[in-house]
């Protein structure tokens, strides 16, 4: 009988931000999957996990999964976490669970830890309904969906390297328009957690006397309508004389 695979959510940064289950599924995994083994290994000395351990990220998932889909198949039960967050959400995953859903292995994701949703609800912004883009195209293709998702009218959810922030969101300011309201947040669930909210143009000025650090999520508002530059070019309607 194959074994399951386990895509398992570590915390995003304080360690207790972690489920009893996805402990006990760790403890009893007969292998751990992860996308740092350095980085893991701080987390399951925590909890006292001790079980084998191998790495599984984006430059071997397509060579490696093949060798873990042979495990399942065996009989055991693997685990795949990442280095924070929901493995498959801009992280490792997704190739290994859709080779398993072919191959008819049992793949159970555990609801937990992930960056997006505290940072939308966090932020102020409509959150009934959103769309999550993750990491924007670093050149080719970046511009063309940025022209794209300026009439998206749902709130939309970035990841983004502190790095680029601030070129990220002057690229915002051009596409979204300056005055469309924002929030970032930076180091969500660790000790110097911070949510930066305002325009785009605030957001960005903030930035630029603040260095920014860590793990960073950006929450656009979607777009409302027509722009008011859109409006004063459109031809009035001529009234009716009746």
């Amino acid at each position: 009988m194959p074994g399951i695979l386990y895509i398992v959510p570590t915390p995003v940064g304080n360690l207790e931000d972690i489920t009893l289950r996805a402990i006990k599924v760790l403890k009893e995994a007969d292998l751990i999957l992860a996308e740092d083994t350095r980085t893991s290994s701080v987390l399951l000395k925590h909890y006292e996990i001790s079980k084998p351990l191998a790495s599984h990220h984006k430059f071997n998932e397509h060579t490696a999964s093949e060798k873990v889909v042979e495990k399942l198949k065996a009989g055991l039960n693997v685990a795949l976490i990442s280095d924070a967050g929901t493995p498959g959400i801009s992280d490792p995953g997704f190739f290994l669970a859709r080779l398993c859903a072919q191959e008819g292995i049992e793949v159970q994701t555990l609801p937990g830890a992930t960056a997006c949703i505290p940072a939308i609800v966090s932020s102020g912004l409509p959150c009934d309904r959103f769309c999550f883009e993750g990491f924007l195209p670093v050149k080719k293709g970046r511009q063309t969906m940025l022209k794209e998702l300026a009439a998206e009218p749902r709130t939309m959810v970035f990841y983004e390297s502190p790095y680029r922030l601030v070129k990220t969101l002057e690229q915002f300011c051009e596409a979204f328009g300056a005055e469309r309201h924002c929030s970032v947040a930076r180091e969500i669930s660790k000790k110097f957690e911070e949510h930066v909210r305002g325009t785009l143009a605030e957001v960005c000025s903030h930035f630029k006397q603040n260095e920014p650090k860590g793990e960073i999520v950006i929450v656009v508002a979607g777009a409302s309508g027509k722009s008011k530059a859109a409006r004063e070019t459109e031809p009035r309607e001529k009234k009716s004389g009746r």
